[in-house]
């Protein structure tokens, strides 16, 4: 696997390479659906803040910002920042920030952390815990939290192009990328997936209660259970009281 430490990622030659071409992706093409759903889920209002976890080129953000939302959104790659900049909405802000190193502090009614948006892109250990304890402190007192995972049932079952490594649940995949002019990149990608179980222990372990876990897909954001069938984990979530580490 990439050598994983904060401020490098292998993510980053890959988001600088495929540009604005990221957004011509057929799994981008969902946003009006997804935050239609997510807003109704955590219950968001006009002027709640919401801090956007990964947040590429702004898609999300923006669609949030449309509606009378609040967003910070902060993402690892500077060219995805700059997008997302350039194409902003009045109530939309953002920065490079690499997730595992976050310190906001209870600033956010709500955080977002879609399309595999930092979490499930830290494949050295441990650092996918940091994102959700990162997330955790940025929630205010009952804050929510919707987060999206790949799931690991579907990646055993379908994944034939990656391989599933089953000690560390993670998928590696050798493919191609894209730039504005079709000009191709090979690229490797590394994703974390996961179990609902995991999800509910990891979010317990950063402090939060996981309320809901659906099946989804990209674009087909909805109420329904998990199921081996659907390449994505939709997780709702609310922050717990803090509690010291190690206390019961």
């Amino acid at each position: 696997m990439p050598d994983d430490v904060i401020g490098k990622h292998w993510f980053e030659p890959m988001a600088e390479h495929m540009g604005s071409a990221y957004l011509r992706y057929s799994f981008t093409k969902g946003t009006v659906n997804e935050i239609d759903f997510i807003i109704g889920q955590l219950d968001l209002q006009q002027g709640d803040r919401v801090l956007d976890v990964g947040c590429g080129p702004g898609r999300h953000s923006h669609e949030l910002a449309r509606r009378g939302i609040v967003v910070h959104g902060v993402d690892i790659s500077q060219t995805f920042v700059d997008l997302a900049i350039e194409n902003s909405v009045t109530g939309s802000t953002f920065e490079r920030m690499d997730a595992r190193g976050m310190t906001f502090d209870g600033e956010f009614d709500a955080v977002i952390c879609l399309c595999q948006g930092a979490f499930g892109l830290m494949t050295a250990g441990g650092h996918d815990m940091d994102v959700l304890k990162g997330i955790r402190r940025a929630l205010k007192p009952g804050g929510t939290l919707a987060l999206s995972a790949f799931n690991a049932y579907f990646a055993v079952k379908y994944f034939e192009s990656a391989q599933f490594d089953a000690d560390s649940g993670v998928s590696h995949e050798a493919t191609e990328v894209r730039n504005e002019d079709g000009e191709v990149m090979e690229v490797d990608l590394w994703t974390g997936c996961y179990t609902p179980r995991e999800l509910r222990l990891m979010l317990g372990k950063a402090q939060m209660n996981v309320r809901n876990i659906f099946s989804v897909e990209p674009g087909a954001y909805g109420v329904a259970p998990p199921s081996l069938e659907t390449p994505e984990y939709l997780v709702i979530a609310f922050a717990s009281p803090f509690q010291p580490e190690g206390a019961c």
